[in-house]
């Protein structure tokens, strides 16, 4: 376990020793790569950049959104080439159908409520699905960054609420209670969808002549 800390310990290092000079746009470049090419420290980095810099929070927020929704294009461009193939190489035939039935139903919200979930959630996947199941592009990219920012918004309250171990202490509540959190925010975009459905209901039946 020391060893394993050591290793962590010297990779944040790296890490901010790569992002320092870039200044704020340290935030967009990690997500970005995160996002491109491997896992990154990406909450962690966030955190502390609004931790440090409280006045600007909701810059971060965007800059971070953007990155993470401009380095998954690569990912896109992977799966709209590369076809269902390269998505069924990946997941059971079972997971495969139900992923299509979500984009199939609401593509735009199948994108958007995994977009907003941390590690170690399987979002690449969507995001090869939404290549997959040929999802426009412009829609594409505005659900990963409304996802995104609601997570990255989240986590900045929290920081400047709690200060920066929030994300250490987020990222293990949701490993380890990982299908609770699931459920409840699933449950959450249920009702928030239900209730828009009911107010567009509401507002067809109340027009003159219905």
């Amino acid at each position: 376990m020391k060893t394993l800390g050591h290793i962590l310990k010297r990779y944040t290092a790296w890490v901010w020793s790569l992002l320092g000079p870039l200044g704020i746009w340290g935030v967009f470049v990690i997500t970005f790569a995160d996002s491109a090419l491997l896992g990154m420290p990406v909450d962690a980095v966030v955190a502390a950049y609004v931790y440090n810099n409280r006045s600007h929070f909701l810059i971060y927020v965007v800059l971070a959104s953007a990155g993470s929704a401009l380095g998954s294009v690569p990912l896109y461009l992977l799966g709209y080439l590369g076809g269902e193939k390269v998505l069924r190489k990946r997941i059971p035939e079972e997971r495969f159908l139900k992923i299509h039935a979500s984009f199939e139903s609401h593509e735009f919200w199948a994108l958007m409520f995994p977009a907003m979930l941390p590690p170690p959630f399987p979002f690449k996947i969507f995001v090869l699905g939404a290549a997959v199941f040929e999802m426009r592009f412009v829609h594409f990219l505005a659900a990963i960054f409304g996802g995104r920012f609601v997570r990255f918004l989240l986590l900045s309250l929290l920081t400047l609420w709690l200060g920066p171990k929030v994300a250490d202490l987020l990222g293990s509540l949701f490993r380890q209670h990982f299908p609770w959190v699931l459920a409840a925010l699933a449950g959450v975009l249920l009702l928030w969808m239900y209730l828009r459905l009911r107010r567009k209901q509401v507002r067809h039946n109340s027009e003159p002549g219905c």
